[in-house]
C-alpha cells in the first residue's frame, strides 16, 4: 500500500477523526474545569488593614477567606500602637481571589532603648546633633532666665524632667529648656 492511498484510505480518515474528537472533548472539558479551578470571576476586595492590631486582621480576613504573612517588622512608626498594620500589599480596595495571601508590613512592639547622651550645658548646636544622632527627635524649645546663652539647662520628656543616662525609647520626643543670657 502507498503512503497516498494510506492517506486517503477510510481506516486513516477515521482514526483522524477519532482524534479531532477527542482532542475537542478535552479542550472543552480542560476550559470548563479550568474556569471551576481557578473560581474564575469570582473575588473578594481586600479591606483597609492600616492601623488594626493582629486579632483584629485575623478576625476580617478569616471572614473573607483569604490568608496573611506578615513580611517585616522592621519600621517603628510611632504613630501607630504596637504589633498593628502599617502598610499591606495588595492595597485596599482591590479585588482578589479566595484564598489570597496579603502581604502584612506589621509596626514592632518598640525600639531599645536608647541612653540619653550628655548634652546638659552644651549648645543647642551640639545637644541637636547629638540626641539626633543617637535617634531622638527634638521637641518645644523653651528659654528660660540663664546666664549660658542657647545653653541646654533642663531636658524632658512628655513634660517630665529627664536626667543625661536615663533610657528613652528610639524616635521619642525630648523637649529642651535653653538658656537665654540674662540673669
Amino acid at each position: 500500500m502507498s503512503l497516498i492511498k494510506f492517506l486517503f484510505s477510510k481506516k486513516f480518515v477515521k482514526q483522524i477523526f477519532y482524534f479531532i474528537c477527542i482532542a475537542t472533548f478535552i479542550l472543552i472539558v480542560s476550559v470548563i474545569s479550568l474556569s471551576y479551578i481557578t473560581m474564575h470571576g469570582e473575588s473578594v476586595e481586600v479591606p483597609n488593614l492600616v492601623g488594626k492590631t493582629m486579632e483584629q486582621v485575623e478576625l476580617d480576613l478569616t471572614t473573607l477567606n483569604l490568608n496573611y504573612i506578615i513580611l517585616d517588622s522592621a519600621r517603628y512608626n510611632s504613630s501607630f500602637k504596637p504589633l498593628s498594620v502599617i502598610d499591606h500589599q495588595p492595597n485596599s480596595g482591590s479585588k482578589v481571589k479566595i484564598n489570597r495571601k496579603i502581604y502584612l508590613t506589621v509596626n514592632p512592639s518598640g525600639y531599645n532603648e536608647i541612653i540619653i547622651p550628655k548634652i546638659i550645658r552644651t549648645t543647642i548646636r551640639q545637644a541637636t546633633q547629638r540626641l539626633e544622632s543617637s535617634g531622638f527627635i527634638i521637641g518645644e524649645i523653651e528659654y528660660v532666665d540663664d546666664i549660658g546663652k542657647d545653653e541646654i539647662i533642663e531636658i524632658s520628656h512628655k513634660g517630665k524632667k529627664i536626667n543625661e543616662g536615663d533610657k528613652l525609647l528610639k524616635n521619642s520626643i525630648i523637649d529642651l529648656i535653653l538658656g537665654n543670657g540674662k540673669l
